[in-house]
């Protein structure tokens, strides 16, 4: 069972025995009454189990030495305390065999594996509120699929491939690359969007095999999006590893050595005075390295520092302290708390497609509020649509959105970091500056800080 997910009591093999009951119950679907008697390692439940596990693996291939998922196989550790050592099924037909299906670059299927347990479906449906995944077929004929036979289209789609509990869908970049007990696991934090989603990072040697999500229920659950597990495919194609030399309109490489005296004599020969001379930093440098960066570019008469990043910082919106005009206040946890949020200026489903369903999960099980001032998008929620400007922020906030945020127990703003760059940033956030503080009671309390900054970059906090 995968608490996340709404229950299906599919592949039933947390049968166990309640007392007066007449036959084994599914544990994850049975409901918990008062003085209920559950027997979870009885006779009965074993015997029930067994014979559970016995029709999953009469069509199940015996994949497992060329299988991705041999070594952290849900179906593997349940065979081994309730499997038997020999199979009653002999179909004269032979196995059931499905066709494996194209469902995009990042997924490999193997569908004669799978279980139809509808983890993946379910996921689809209720978490990435992207409906795209299904079972065709009853019975023995059933099996999962795109109903168009088409790539999956969400930016959380490879989180399936931690849901499967066998080795029906995999994923496609690391197949065949490495065995579980074969890496080295670390625990860290993901630095591509703002949102500092909790991830471990599976190594063999100098290599980087695999990022996997953690779990962590106040930031991101146990989701990543696709853009922070594949990622790591950049570390070993198309990047830069050795320092290049212009050459006769040619690059050539050169060791640091080469490239560290060509720069000094560059300076030299074109002796820039103070700020001429500028230094560029990424903005997903080390702190260390951006420290010693500036000391070179200080002892050499420069403070002309920059970020290769536009923008970077927005004025004053409203005057609690400086840190709350730059954090995302009312944490991440807290949209499962909201009653009304404004959007200005984002589209989380592309900037933080966790927190994308955060704000899809409060919306499906509450009367959520939602509205949107800027570029509509195609979103995985209902919103109202109230304009793409400053003079239509003005009239929300005037109008009847505003009432609504103004009458909202936890209300939420959201602002993107990109209203920064906006020509009109200034009006923008006096605007919400202004009306924040004039609904202070429900916007900055004790208990809650409704005005957030959804930043894009990991060099702010979330």
């Amino acid at each position: 069972m995968v608490r996340k997910l709404h229950i299906a009591g599919n592949c039933r093999m947390c049968l166990v025995e309640v007392e007066r009951a007449p036959k084994p119950v599914a544990s994850c679907a049975w409901p918990v009454q008062a003085g209920m008697v559950v027997k979870t390692n009885s006779p009965l439940t074993h015997k029930a189990r067994e014979g559970v596990m016995e029709f999953l693996l009469a069509n199940h291939p015996l994949d497992c030495p060329i299988c991705d998922q041999g070594g952290e196989c849900d179906l593997q550790d349940q065979s081994m305390r309730y499997g038997a050592d020999r199979g009653r099924f002999h179909e004269v037909g032979g196995k059931r065999a499905v066709e494996d299906k194209n469902i995009g670059p990042l997924i490999k299927t193997s569908m004669n594996r799978c279980i139809h347990c509808t983890r993946c479906v379910r996921f689809a449906n209720d978490i990435a509120g992207a409906p795209e995944l299904g079972t065709s077929g009853r019975g023995n004929d059933m099996q999962i699929g795109t109903y168009l036979e088409k790539n999956l289209d969400s930016e959380l789609s490879a989180n399936v491939i931690d849901l499967c509990p066998v080795g029906a869908l995999t994923s496609k970049p690391y197949a065949f690359r490495a065995r579980p007990w074969e890496l080295k696991h670390t625990e860290t934090i993901d630095v591509l969007d703002g949102l500092g989603s909790n991830i471990r990072v599976d190594s063999r040697g100098v290599e980087v095999m695999r990022v996997l999500p953690r779990l962590n229920d106040d930031v991101n659950e146990e989701w990543i999006n696709d853009k922070t597990r594949f990622a790591c495919d950049g570390l070993k194609t198309q990047r830069l590893t050795t320092p290049l030399i212009r050459r006769e309109n040619k690059f050539l490489p050169a060791t640091w050595e080469q490239a560290l005296t060509e720069i000094g004599a560059a300076y030299r020969s074109l002796a820039p005075k103070a700020n001429e001379f500028k230094v560029v930093a990424g903005h997903l440098i080390e702190t260390e390295s951006m420290v010693a960066m500036k000391d070179l570019a200080n002892k050499l008469g420069s403070e002309n520092l920059a970020l290769d990043q536009p923008g970077g910082s927005q004025p004053i919106a409203h005057g609690v302290d400086l840190r709350s005009n730059y954090l995302f206040n009312s944490k991440i946890y807290g949209i499962e708390d909201t009653d009304a949020i404004l959007l200005v200026g984002t589209n989380p489903r592309h900037e933080a497609a966790v927190l994308n369903a955060r704000i899809r999960k409060q919306w499906l099980r509450s009367d959520l509020e939602i509205g949107l001032v800027g570029e509509s998008f195609d979103s995985t929620f209902e919103f109202e649509h109230l304009g793409d400007n400053a003079a239509a922020l003005k009239t929300a906030l005037s109008g009847e959105f505003g009432k609504k945020l103004a009458a909202a127990k936890k209300p939420m703003i959201i602002v993107g970091s990109a209203v920064a760059e906006h020509p009109d940033a200034k009006n923008i956030f006096e605007t919400i500056g202004s009306f924040v503080d004039r609904n202070a009671a429900n916007f900055n309390t004790a208990e809650w800080q409704g005005y957030n900054i959804l930043q894009r970059a990991a060099r702010f906090g979330a």
